[in-house]
């Protein structure tokens, strides 16, 4: 009887530990996931080079992994050790400098490795669809669901172990003569039910956090637009700058969208699309021609006539990008003083069709980039207030503006963003 009680104490230990590596496990992979959008995807893919070299397979590339944290934590000062790869990797991307992560650890290193893993090769797609970028196959996913089976079957074994005890202990009783006595239902037993209570508060629990955390959080959300605008087409094909369109990205807190005006300026004579073909994310064809139509009839524009600009009405886009009421953020202090580039925080822009979000936009996303971001000093006007770093700068006190974070100017200040 003993054996089987501790037996059934074992079992139901286990099932607790499995829950909870289950639950850690897949933690870890977000982790790994929002660190990689937070601090490598403005530079690198997974399976495609972008600035940087693609990712797939970084570990094996490197002799050492204490070689590929040094390097991601501060490039140039490794680049000093004179390791060849290292130097090798330097002169193929034409001597650019990775940035610096040191406010990385090894253990956050480690997670966005872990996600690296998860992303299938390029090309690969799962059963009966279409690959989603950046989506993990079943075969490459997380093993939340294997731990979630084992567990339930866990939880069986277990309760058939408690059952088969308790039977056996009234084979016994009734052997030495211990009268018998009415058994408990499952239902009434306190033992039970204090164990099924305790796993639902933790499912509750996990799942009521994960579930508020995401409230407010819009991070690959993609609508349909009332007109299929690309961008490939438009910033990555033709190269149009994003300023000549969002020009309040440079000037002011909102990035703006351009009227139809600022459309017809190319549409009034570019009245057919003769690029490769559009897709949606859902496998349709897009007609680009029929598209341009559109934009005629929202610029009252007859093919053949002179355009009158005040027949126009405005296009109705569907916002994607959206922050509470109670968050300031000025694109201009940005784009214009900080130097951000357009990819950090909306992705590889100039190879997205529809738009989608990119980023969480989450608090945390925020302070991340803001104690990880170096501030641009050189021939920077609005830095000028900063007089002691200047004066470190000139005294040698400082050898270089590098390792001046936006942090460190007052950039994680509640008043920053909040009203």
């Amino acid at each position: 009887m003993t054996i089987l009680r501790s037996l059934a104490k074992i079992v139901s230990i286990f099932l607790l530990i499995t829950l909870s590596s289950s639950i850690g496990n897949h933690l870890n992979a977000q982790d790994g996931k929002a660190l990689f959008s937070q601090n490598c995807a403005s530079c690198h893919a997974v399976n495609k080079k972008l600035t940087g070299p693609a990712l797939a397979g970084v570990e094996d590339r490197w002799p050492e992994k204490k070689n590929l944290y040094a390097w991601i934590k501060n490039s140039a000062a490794f680049l000093k050790t004179g390791d060849p790869y290292a130097t090798k990797l330097y002169e193929e991307y034409n001597k650019t400098a990775m940035n610096n992560f040191p406010g990385l650890s090894d253990a956050d290193i480690d997670a966005i490795l872990a996600y690296i893993k998860t992303v299938p090769a390029a090309g690969a797609a799962p059963a009966g669809g279409a690959a989603v970028a950046g989506a993990p196959t079943e075969d490459q996913s997380d093993s939340t669901l294997v731990f979630g089976l084992l567990t339930l079957i866990l939880a069986v074994v277990s309760l058939i172990l408690l059952q088969v005890n308790s039977n056996l202990k009234k084979l016994s009783d009734d052997k030495v003569g211990i009268p018998a006595t009415d058994p408990v239902p499952f239902f009434r037993n306190k033992a039970y039910i204090a164990f099924i209570a305790i796993v639902l508060f933790i499912l509750g629990g996990y799942m009521t956090t994960v579930g508020a955390i995401d409230l407010g959080r819009s991070k690959d959300y993609q609508p349909e637009q009332p007109i299929y605008y690309s961008h490939k087409v438009h910033a990555g094909v033709n190269q149009i700058n994003c300023q000549y369109c969002h020009t309040g990205t440079y000037q002011g807190k909102q990035a703006t969208l351009p009227s139809v005006n600022v459309c017809m300026n190319c549409h009034a004579a570019i009245n057919e699309y003769k690029g490769e073909p559009l897709v949606r994310e859902n496998g349709d064809v897009v007609d680009g021609t029929n598209e341009i139509k559109k934009l005629y009839k929202y610029a009252g524009f007859t093919e053949g006539q002179p355009w009158d600009p005040s027949q126009a009405k405005p296009i109705e886009w569907v916002r994607i990008h959206n922050l509470p009421d109670h968050v300031y953020f000025n694109h201009a202090q940005h784009v214009n003083a900080g130097q951000v580039a357009c990819q950090q925080c909306h992705g590889d822009i100039q190879n997205m069709g529809e738009v989608k979000q990119f980023s969480d936009l989450s608090m945390g996303w925020c302070i991340n980039c803001h104690r990880q971001s170096e501030v641009k000093f050189k021939e920077n006007g609005f830095y000028s207030i900063y007089e002691t770093f200047h004066q470190d700068l000139k005294s040698g006190k400082l050898d270089s503006a590098k390792g001046i974070t936006v942090e460190k100017i007052g950039g994680t200040e509640c008043q920053k963003c909040h009203y």
